[in-house]
């Protein structure tokens, strides 16, 4: 990178360095998005549903709702595979030549960002409500309770790191283009365009 920037990445063409990848703040919080997603998923959809002696059907722990089970399961799926995409983003990031699109993208990403803080938060709502509501009769032997609680408390988490991404993506989009070597129509030359360009005149 040469120290001009649009939307918070260089230049494009720029080599792909995994380590300054890593270490950014908006690759962690998204593979913490994406743990927190595997977490929720893994405890309910493993132990989230007990059977009792008499009964021939599993049913949700919390409080028998199976749309309670049921919506943690998909909406950790679908944040799963949403951060995953938006890693992915990440890593093409740098090599979006338009200043345009990259606007799009950061764009995309705040808006997305958003809707899934919004959504983990109905979803920690929900189950803690319906956990809460659960009756102790229903299972005794308080089978998967811990997962419960486990998925409540990611859910609560990923509130805060889906925020955050919300939050890094604002800044990315407020960083804007470097005036001086962008504007909003700039794309870079094409490696033909590169080698028919004129020498610079020294």
């Amino acid at each position: 990178m040469d120290g001009f920037q649009a939307y918070g990445a260089g230049k494009s063409g720029g080599a792909f360095d995994p380590v300054t990848f890593v270490r950014q703040p908006q690759t962690v919080a998204r593979i913490l998005c994406w743990l927190f997603a595997i977490v929720v998923m893994g405890c309910v959809a493993n132990e989230g549903y007990v059977n009792r002696p008499e009964e021939v059907e599993e049913f949700c722990i919390f409080n028998r709702n199976q749309g309670a089970c049921s919506f943690a399961v998909t909406m950790a799926t679908l944040a799963f595979l949403c951060s995953a995409a938006l890693l992915a983003l990440d890593v093409y990031f740098p090599q979006i030549s338009g200043v345009k699109d990259r606007k799009k993208a950061v764009m995309v990403d705040i808006v997305v960002s958003a809707v899934w803080s919004l959504l983990w938060f109905v979803g920690f709502c929900f189950l803690a409500n319906q956990w809460q509501a659960s009756k102790a009769e229903d299972n005794p032997l308080n089978e998967g309770a811990d997962a419960a609680r486990a998925a409540i408390v990611f859910s609560f988490f990923s509130i805060f790191t889906w925020a955050l991404q919300a939050l890094l993506a604002i800044h990315r989009f407020k960083l804007g283009a470097d005036s001086v070597t962008f504007n909003q129509d700039y794309v870079d030359p094409t490696p033909q365009e590169a080698l028919e360009a004129p020498p610079p005149e020294e």
